[in-house]
Order: C-alpha cells, then sequence, then structure tokens
C-alpha cells in the first residue's frame, strides 16, 4: 500500500446531523418496564413488536418510535410492542464522540442466549433480562438500527426463508442481507423462536437505516416500520396513512439479496482499506486488492464480490471490518 490509501478509511469525525430525541415523555412505558409500551388490540392477530436504540447510538429508531407513539398508533388487530432498548447507553450520548454510546458494558445485540442473560453480570446482560419476556412473546420482531459509516439502508433476514420472503413484500429497501448471524454472540433478531430455521410463524428482521447522524436515516425507519406493520396485520393500509402521512417513502426500483459468504477480521487496529469504501461496492474479479490487514494484503474470493458495511471505526484485533457477499436479483 502507498502513503496516499494508509488512511483512506480512518476513523475520522463524521458530521452528526440528526439531534437525539427527546424521550421524557415516554421513557417510563406502560409495562412496567422502563421503556416499553405495550398495546392490545383485543382482536386476534400477531404479537408485533418494534425495537430501537439496542445501541445507544443509534438514534433513528428512537425518532420512530417517539413518532409511533406521538401519534397514537394502536393495533387494529393483536398486540404490538414498542421498546426503547438500551437506555442506561442512550443516556451518555454525545454527538462528538458517538461511538462511546454505543453500549455501556458490552454489546446488547450480542447477549441473546439465556446462558448469558441469566449470569446478569453486565448492565446490557441486565437488560436483556427485563426485555426477554417481550421478546419471547413476540411473533413478528422488526430491530432498528443504524450504521457506524455513511451507507446505504440494509434490511437483514438471517437465513430463514421466510424472512427473505417478508423482506421481499416489504419492496424495500433495494439491499437485503441474506447472513448467518454474528460470531460474538446471537442478535435480539435470532433469539429463540426466532433463530429457528422452520417456518414457525415468526418473522425478525434487523434494518440498518444508515448513517447513525444521517436525517435521512430517521426517514428510513420510519418507512420500515409502516411497512412491517401493514405486513404483520397489526394495522391496515389506510389507518398507517392516516395516522403516519409522510412516512411510506417510494418502493425501491429493485431488491438485491445479498448473501453473505464470510468477514474479514481485523487482526490488530493498523487495519486500512485502500479506499474509502462505503459499501456495496461491487469487484469484477477474484483477487481484487481491497486493504491490508497489519502487513497481510487482502484481497476479494470470488468474482463479482461484493462489500458489506465496511468500516475501521473500531478496528483492532478480533473485530469484523467488512463481510463479503454474492448478490443476485430478488
Amino acid at each position: 500500500m502507498n502513503a496516499q490509501h494508509d488512511h483512506s478509511n480512518a476513523a475520522q469525525p463524521l458530521r452528526f446531523e440528526l439531534p437525539a430525541p427527546d424521550l421524557g415523555a415516554w421513557r417510563a412505558g406502560n409495562t412496567g418496564t422502563e421503556g416499553v409500551w405495550h398495546f392490545d388490540s383485543g382482536q386476534p392477530g400477531r404479537h408485533v413488536m418494534v425495537s430501537a436504540l439496542v445501541h445507544g447510538n443509534e438514534l433513528c429508531g428512537a425518532w420512530a418510535l417517539k413518532g409511533l407513539l406521538e401519534a397514537g398508533v394502536r393495533p387494529e388487530r393483536g398486540t404490538l410492542t414498542l421498546a426503547f432498548c438500551n437506555l442506561d447507553a442512550f443516556d451518555r450520548f454525545d454527538a462528538r464522540q458517538h461511538d462511546a454510546s454505543r453500549f455501556t458494558d458490552e454489546d446488547l445485540n450480542r447477549q441473546w442466549l439465556d446462558e448469558r442473560i441469566d449470569a446478569a453480570d453486565t448492565a446490557e446482560r441486565r437488560r436483556a433480562a427485563a426485555l426477554r419476556p417481550f421478546v419471547a412473546r413476540a411473533d413478528w420482531l422488526l430491530d432498528i438500527h443504524s450504521m457506524h459509516e455513511p451507507s446505504a439502508p440494509l434490511l437483514l433476514t438471517g437465513i430463514q426463508p421466510r424472512n427473505l420472503e417478508l423482506a421481499r413484500a416489504m419492496r424495500s429497501p433495494e439491499h437485503i442481507v441474506v447472513d448467518a448471524g454474528h460470531k460474538d454472540g446471537v442478535r435480539m433478531r435470532d433469539y429463540g423462536r426466532f433463530g429457528e430455521l422452520e417456518d414457525n410463524g415468526t418473522r425478525s428482521l434487523l434494518i440498518e437505516c444508515g448513517f447513525h447522524g444521517d436525517p435521512a436515516s430517521r426517514a428510513v425507519a420510519q418507512d420500515q416500520c409502516v411497512r412491517f406493520l401493514a405486513q404483520s396485520g397489526a394495522l391496515g393500509d389506510e389507518a398507517l396513512a392516516r395516522q403516519l402521512p409522510g412516512w411510506r417513502l417510494p418502493d425501491a426500483p429493485r431488491q438485491w439479496a445479498l448473501e453473505v459468504t464470510g468477514p474479514v477480521v481485523a487482526t490488530s487496529s493498523a487495519f486500512r482499506f485502500v479506499a474509502p469504501y462505503t459499501g456495496l461496492e461491487v469487484f469484477e474479479k477474484a483477487g481484487t486488492l481491497i486493504g491490508d490487514n497489519d502487513g497481510v494484503p487482502v484481497t476479494t474470493p470470488y468474482d463479482d464480490c461484493v462489500l458489506v458495511m465496511p468500516s475501521v471505526r473500531q478496528a483492532r484485533a478480533g473485530v469484523t471490518v467488512v463481510r463479503y457477499a454474492r448478490r443476485h436479483l430478488l
């Protein structure tokens, strides 16, 4: 690598234009569990859950849930749970150091095994224990996230075909990531019944709405809420359009499935990309140089390789800095 490329994707300050929402009026919840709201229509239907702030610096989902509550959205069928998850981390949010409020002790979205939750030895595991009854009861789950770096939205389905079918039915966003999970622990999206391969009636999606500080991420979060609630049957299209005007964005012109084949894991904080990748770059030829892993060249493993969520913002030994994927049209 030459000097020009040495710091092309280093962790530089990013402009934060999306302010943190004031959650004061909505913090208590109505369930006895802080930050959790639950509404029952009294009619048969699915148990639907929308979660936000699993990481305390992901503001778009907090804005979306606040908007649902302010609009007085209630399910017409089944039940609806809205959860502001990691409020302790959110309380530490500072746009000048937004990575510092990702979690308090450890990543809440890697703790969703009962053995880890039951240990109750970190703030995030204790919070997962408080949230677990709501997640366990949910039939459909939308978990709203955002990204370290500027990038197009990504909808993560896991490897379950039923979730990919739901992503196709939602008709947005354009890029759907089919991935087997995270090496550091189980995500909420994969907890319990959600992680089973057979179609057991559950559906679970994780939406990455764009960069944490981009106002467009809020619009993506709102759009995904409307689409998910409509597909779940919790509310009809007419009610959603009336109560949440302007929330639904245009459908994606097409949808790509990105089947993740593996990660690139940093061996130290010295990892560097050779260009300022933002994700979804397609490399025509196998063997194309994309990075330097502490002196070891990093090259694409196959033709038409796609990069998914490249970032060195938290690069250190053992951290995934990008994932490779194959793509096809849905």
